[in-house]
């Protein structure tokens, strides 16, 4: 791979990856990088959480840019998260040279035309499909500024999205995201599965002390698992619950401080977050998406690291992880299958049967070679 460079523009910081999307991302840079492409990193900082020392280890360049304010940028044909960030100075760095591209996320493809020439090779990461995925945002949250917000995103991805270029390379989380996009008559579109931060199993076998229910919690879908757990399931069973995220609601501080034996872990690190997985004695992740988009890394972060997992259908819909799982479709049933759970030790059986369900699927160093294969 001597004198590989690619650039890689990030719609986000990738680190530190405090959640599925820069999971993705960052442990995608480190696989490139592992192989000895040269990376030139272009991110959009949309908060102050920019960390950059493994950065510089692990990029030739970065670049950090600012997305632009709604009112400099507002389009009836274009979604926001991609309207702002069409940069021009990202545009004029990229142009400098013709090294093939990887734009991640939807959100950074408002400059594709622009930098699209002289043959060169691109290729857009697709972490969801964005339709949907900004419908099942609207739908699950009661918020009417966000609900309205999220509407709208959706219905102009959808319109967006039939005006991006065929030829391209589109890599999909997903098999389903991947009959999306081939509904649309893109020419060149693959499943690529998410990168994991883990490729080893490292469940502990025997009793963990508590239950966890973690994720992104200021994401409208696990804010209501989360809400659902405590309101639903943890009020008939006095079990210790742990529910861990980046920034909780009022709702949830409020539901949890009502439920004694329940303590909320606002914004963990991820030494933090790993240790939390690790003890738990059962991992809990209901997922109550009616359209399934994207991939969870919650629920493989869950497989490598945790013991007990207890989930519901949408959670594991197409991930053929369903064996690993233990799965209720309903308050009732999740709540028996944790009140049996909590008591059974976790045997070295089901981490050999992990071993075989992810290692083949969620191999970094064998998935990125189909990114390689197109780029050069």
């Amino acid at each position: 791979m001597l004198n590989k460079h690619l650039h890689i523009v990030c719609l986000d910081v990738p680190c530190p990856s405090d959640y599925g999307c820069a999971i993705d991302m960052m442990s995608r840079i480190r696989a490139f990088r592992k192989k000895g492409i040269k990376i030139h990193l272009h991110y959009f900082e949309d908060s102050n959480k920019c960390r950059t020392r493994e950065l510089n280890e692990l990029c030739e360049t970065f670049e950090v840019y600012e997305r632009k304010a709604p009112s400099e940028c507002l389009s009836i044909n274009t979604p926001f998260c991609v309207s702002s960030r069409c940069n021009e100075t990202l545009i004029n760095n990229i142009n400098k040279d013709n090294y093939p591209v990887l734009l991640e996320g939807l959100h950074t493809t408002g400059i594709i035309n622009a930098i699209s020439k002289n043959n060169r090779k691109i290729c857009i990461r697709m972490h969801n499909v964005g339709p949907i995925y900004y419908k099942e945002l609207a739908r699950q949250t009661s918020n009417p500024a966000k609900k309205t917000y999220f509407l709208a995103e959706s219905l102009l991805s959808q319109k967006y999205l039939p005006t991006l270029p065929r030829h391209h390379m589109i890599a999909c989380v997903s098999e389903g995201d991947k009959k999306y996009f081939e509904s649309l008559e893109f020419q060149n579109v693959h499943y690529v599965p998410a990168f994991p931060a883990w490729q080893t199993v490292d469940s502990k076998t025997g009793v963990g002390n508590l239950c966890l229910f973690h994720g992104n919690l200021s994401v409208p879908e696990n804010e209501k698992a989360a809400l659902w757990l405590l309101c639903n399931v943890f009020n008939k069973i006095r079990i210790p619950f742990v529910i861990a995220g980046k920034n909780p609601s009022k709702s949830i501080q409020k539901a949890a401080d009502l439920c004694q034996h329940t303590c909320l872990v606002s914004n963990p690190c991820d030494k933090e977050m790993d240790d939390l997985i690790e003890k738990a004695h059962i991992n809990i992740l209901p997922c109550f998406s009616k359209n399934i988009t994207g991939a969870s890394l919650k629920l493989l972060h869950a497989l490598y690291k945790g013991r007990h997992c207890v989930t519901t259908p949408a959670m594991v819909e197409g991930t053929g992880l369903e064996a690993a799982c233990h799965i209720g479709t309903s308050a009732n049933a999740i709540a028996a299958i944790i009140s049996q759970l909590y008591y059974r030790p976790f045997e070295e059986e089901e981490i050999e049967l992990r071993e075989k369900l992810l290692y083949d699927t969620y191999n970094n160093d064998v998935n990125v070679e189909k990114f390689i294969s197109y780029l050069w």
